[in-house]
């Protein structure tokens, strides 16, 4: 095989080499691209959290806004009011003395 050919060869198994390289290991591999979809389905399931979340706030400050009814609960579980003529009952579990 004449020079010129065995060089020619010897590039093209050199240029070879160094895309088998990129393709696997170097930058933009697919080892990196496999990561970066994994970091993708991980954003987009906090977003879809995120939205679910932001959802029931958005209904919680709809209701609070306009029903008396979302008002009074709050205010019975978060301050402990009760109405008038109401009788306030606290019921404390016994203690368990060994």
């Amino acid at each position: 095989m004449p020079w010129p050919l065995r060089l020619l060869a010897l590039l093209l198994a050199v240029m070879l080499l160094v895309l088998q390289y990129r393709l696997w290991v170097g930058r933009g591999s697919l080892a990196e691209v496999a990561h970066l979809e994994r970091q993708i389905q991980d954003q987009q399931a906090r977003i879809s959290e995120m939205k679910a979340r932001n959802a029931r706030l958005r209904a919680e400050v709809d209701s609070l806004k306009h029903g008396l009814d979302a008002i009074e609960a709050r205010a019975r579980l978060d301050l402990g009011m009760i109405k008038e003529g109401e009788t306030f009952y606290q019921v404390v579990p016994a203690r368990k003395d060994k």
